[in-house]
């Protein structure tokens, strides 16, 4: 399957909790979206994968996006060796994204900034024709996307561009409370942490206030690109 975005998060909600709004109005625009979870999120304090599992798969439901795909990496241990560079490089080779979405590389959990890595090696070795891999006995040929943008998790940075979510901010919320291991539920006996509080949804959704009022929109969510973007027509420019 030929996509035009995959979104890669170290966790499943990590890709919700960050561009979920992103990806419902690439959907909505007609766009080819797919998600890859680089782990099951198996170290999470509450739930386990099995209902990890089952959350992402309602979530990707709700956003609509093509498929939804898990790498079943050791949560807690993404590290860039050979072997998980070649797992991501034929997930990238198999779909053949345009683009590709992953988190920034300064964070405050070690599995965000280990999987910025992991992906940008990935990335740029997907594109080397001596990097060979295969799928079931099939050897897959060099592709590497056209670019990547970071989206942002704790730490923040100037953003490179924000995306206007605004239209698209009730149904963001849906795919983050089909996470109801993860997120407030009065109903759980769980140990409480900083994402089951009533305050955190409150926090994300002032978080989007913030980044819409930058570019005077009611919710927006923050982007870096590594690179610099090329500008067409300046007049196409905050109209």
């Amino acid at each position: 399957m030929k996509l035009d975005v995959l979104a890669i998060g170290a966790h499943p909600d990590d890709v919700e909790l960050t561009c979920g709004g992103t990806i419902i109005k690439l959907v909505k625009q007609g766009r080819s979206v797919g998600i890859l979870d680089l782990t099951e999120g198996e170290l999470g304090t509450r739930g386990d994968r099995k209902t990890r599992g089952r959350e992402a798969a309602k979530a990707a439901a709700v956003m609509g996006v093509a498929l939804r795909e898990n790498l079943r990496l050791p949560d807690g241990n993404i590290e860039s060796h050979l072997d998980n560079r070649l797992k991501l490089v034929r997930a990238i080779r198999a779909w053949q994204p345009d683009v590709l979405l992953f988190p920034y590389s300064i964070d405050r959990h070690p599995d965000h900034e280990r999987a910025h890595v992991l992906c940008r090696e990935a990335w740029f070795s997907a594109g080397l024709q001596k990097v060979q891999t295969s799928v079931r006995g099939k050897a897959q040929g060099p592709f590497r996307p056209r670019t990547y943008y970071n989206y942002m998790h704790w730490y923040e940075f100037v953003p490179s561009f924000i995306v206007d979510v605004s239209a698209e901010f009730e149904q963001r919320m849906e795919t983050m409370r089909a996470y109801r291991s993860q997120f407030f539920d009065p109903a759980s006996r769980e140990r409480e942490t900083v994402l089951s509080t009533p305050e955190f949804l409150e926090m994300i959704r002032t978080k989007l206030e913030y980044y819409g009022d930058r570019i005077g929109k009611k919710y927006g969510e923050p982007f870096f690109s590594p690179a610099s973007m090329e500008v067409k027509d300046m007049f196409t420019l905050n109209t």
